[in-house]
């Protein structure tokens, strides 16, 4: 058979096999991803495989470049990327997709026993730290009667009357006395 018989005969069994299964994604008929975990395990990890034109007689590339795998620490991807070459020159000239994937669901926690999650901090643009920004302010809350206060000062566009806070300057002026009175 040639490669690209193999290459017809492995895609439509890898389809067939995880038809229905959102771990798995056909990215193109020779890209495939596949989610190794749940997705609130902080131990999940993403796997692209591609294969190259003479797949399988040539090694697939393997890769955790994917945006999920942003929290898994460099020493980790390369002891998974080790491990899986290891598996693909075994089994070498024949399909392998499935073989992998399943050798990675089953050696999950091994592959991944010394993860430690890589957490990037990320502050907003005034410099506050992400933690300080979660923490904002409570507004004042006012109570009925009061909010009926305020709305009853205001006008129909929600300002004050002019000279709302004026003083009456005939009150003012009984109440201190005025300049003569000293």
């Amino acid at each position: 058979m040639s490669a690209n018989e193999d290459q017809e005969m492995e895609l439509e069994a890898l389809r067939s096999i995880y038809e229905g299964d959102e771990c798995f994604k056909e990215i193109s008929s020779v890209s495939f991803q596949l989610r190794i975990g749940d997705l609130e395990d902080t131990k999940a990890f993403i796997l692209d495989l591609t294969w190259p034109e003479m797949y399988p007689e040539t090694a697939p590339q393997i890769s955790l470049d994917a945006f999920f795998n942003k929290r898994i620490s460099a020493e980790t991807k390369q002891l998974i990327l080790s491990k899986l070459e290891e598996q693909v020159e075994a089994n070498l000239g024949t399909a392998m997709m499935y073989t992998l994937f399943e050798w990675a669901k089953e050696n999950q926690e091994a592959l991944m026993e010394n993860h430690k999650p890589v957490v990037a901090v990320m502050s907003s643009g005034d410099g506050m730290s992400a933690n300080t920004a979660k923490k904002k302010e409570k507004k004042e809350q006012l109570t009925k009667s009061q909010k009926r206060r305020i709305i009853n000062r205001t006008d129909h566009k929600g300002e004050l009357p002019r000279g709302w806070n004026w003083i009456d300057v005939i009150k003012h002026l009984s109440r201190t006395g005025g300049k003569d009175d000293e």
